[in-house]
């Protein structure tokens, strides 16, 4: 287990490394591929060594903490609805300041991912990436090699969610996964195919959702829970907490979890670290996470994002409980809008005559300066649901009559809750 004096070493300017992907149950996952490290195995585990290490092809720096990260996407709906997805991998630096370096080597910024795991006898593992690490509008290639900004107001407070970075962002900064460390004879690529198969192969062991499930903790639309109760249930899984990320504190979106490495990222044991018992230091790390002690929403998936060639081009949006909106965003009871809908694969976005469509504040607009959002559908009992910032439920302050409109907030907190759905005109 890693302590505060291991730390402290590693702030002394000593090599070290930890890595990002679950946490293990009772001990550290040791993974074995076609390449090989050739390792030995008396190596000491990043961040916990005495002296400096100069072999860096079997000990893991400058990168300090390995973190991988798990999320929960609902909006749009990505992955199976039983399942958390894939983010990536990346090492953080020994400080435990939660930084770390990017982009390390550009001559190995490839752009044929896909096609390298399949030439590479890697096919299940692509197979699997496809289903289970995925980007907006099926735009997985573009996942799994660079670093892609996602629609920031679909995720309006998480630094877990704004930028995805993967094999060029982050794979290119682990040093045993240098070129020199592959046996020459390797065909190129080959440390970002060895890179690919052991993040997938640590994400299996982890079924976050499995784990959550075992102690009742199931998606809801309208129970919520405590920080408490799910990092004991993960914890009780695994042997090992992690660190829960939030939307606005409540809205439960990522899960990350720390580890050392002893060896290499190609077939090294994860050492998971228990984060709630290890960080007592003021340097905040590793990340205890951004979650609301009580009241975290862990929305389902249920129902699932639709293709977006079944949604109109155009249409009117009505409340489950009275009218509709109006060009501006707001909820009234008189004559509604019309709303064009700009189709992408698994999400949409909306606009009126009054300008693009988004969120502000936790408040629906629509209008030329607001930020546009990338919108999901679900379907429900035949309906076309609008789902936004992660759930389909909005709210207002009351319900509209006459001339009045209200505004609508991506949220249930207010005392009007409803669902919004599209109409076709």
């Amino acid at each position: 287990m890693l302590t505060i004096p291991v730390v402290v070493a590693c702030l002394a300017g000593l090599a070290s490394a930890a890595l990002d992907q679950y946490p293990m149950a009772t001990k550290p996952h040791a993974f074995v591929d076609s390449i090989t490290s050739a390792c030995s195995s008396d190596v000491p585990a990043s961040c916990q060594n005495t002296t400096p290490v100069a072999d860096l092809c079997c000990f893991e720096a400058p990168g300090g903490m390995i973190v991988q990260t798990q999320l929960r996407e609902v909006s749009p709906s990505l992955g199976p609805s039983n399942s958390w997805t894939i983010h990536g991998l990346r090492p953080d630096r020994p400080a435990c300041d939660r930084t770390f370096s990017e982009n390390c080597d550009p001559s190995r910024d490839y752009t044929d991912i896909g096609d390298l795991l399949q030439d590479q006898g890697a096919a299940d593992t692509l197979s699997f990436m496809d289903k289970y690490w995925v980007g907006f509008n099926d735009e997985n290639e573009d996942f799994w090699e660079v670093s892609r900004r996602s629609p920031q107001s679909a995720f309006p407070d998480s630094c877990a969610l704004s930028d995805w970075h993967e094999w060029k962002t982050h794979g290119t900064c682990f040093s045993t996964l240098n070129p020199s460390c592959i046996a020459s004879d390797s065909p190129k690529g080959s440390e970002a195919v060895a890179f690919f198969q052991s993040v997938v192969r640590l994400f299996k062991t982890l079924p976050t959702y499995d784990f959550l499930a075992s102690a009742g903790i199931t998606p809801s639309a309208s129970k919520t829970y405590t920080h408490a109760a799910m990092t004991e249930a993960l914890k009780a899984a695994t042997g090992y907490a992690p660190a829960l990320k939030c939307e606005s504190h409540v809205k439960l979106s990522a899960v990350e979890y720390y580890f050392n490495l002893k060896g290499s990222v190609i077939d090294g044991e994860f050492i998971p670290i228990d984060l709630p018992y290890t960080v007592t230091i003021s340097l905040d790390a590793p990340d205890q996470g951004s979650c609301a002690s009580s009241g975290i929403k862990y929305s389902p998936k249920a129902g699932g994002s639709i293709t977006t060639t079944s949604l109109p081009s155009k249409g009117t949006i009505h409340s489950s409980m009275t009218g509709g909106l109006l060009f501006g965003g707001k909820w009234s009871t008189q004559a509604l809008a019309t709303y064009h809908f700009s189709r992408m694969i698994h999400t949409f976005t909306m606009s009126t005559s009054k300008g693009e469509c988004g969120i502000s504040d936790e408040q629906l607009a629509c209008g030329d300066s607001v930020g546009t959002l990338a919108f999901s559908a679900v379907t429900s009992s035949g309906s076309m649901l609008i789902s936004f910032s992660g759930t389909t439920e909005s709210s207002s302050d009351k319900i509209p009559s006459g001339s009045a409109q209200e505004t609508v907030f991506a949220d249930g907190d207010h005392s009007m809750q409803y669902i919004l759905s599209n109409f076709a005109s």
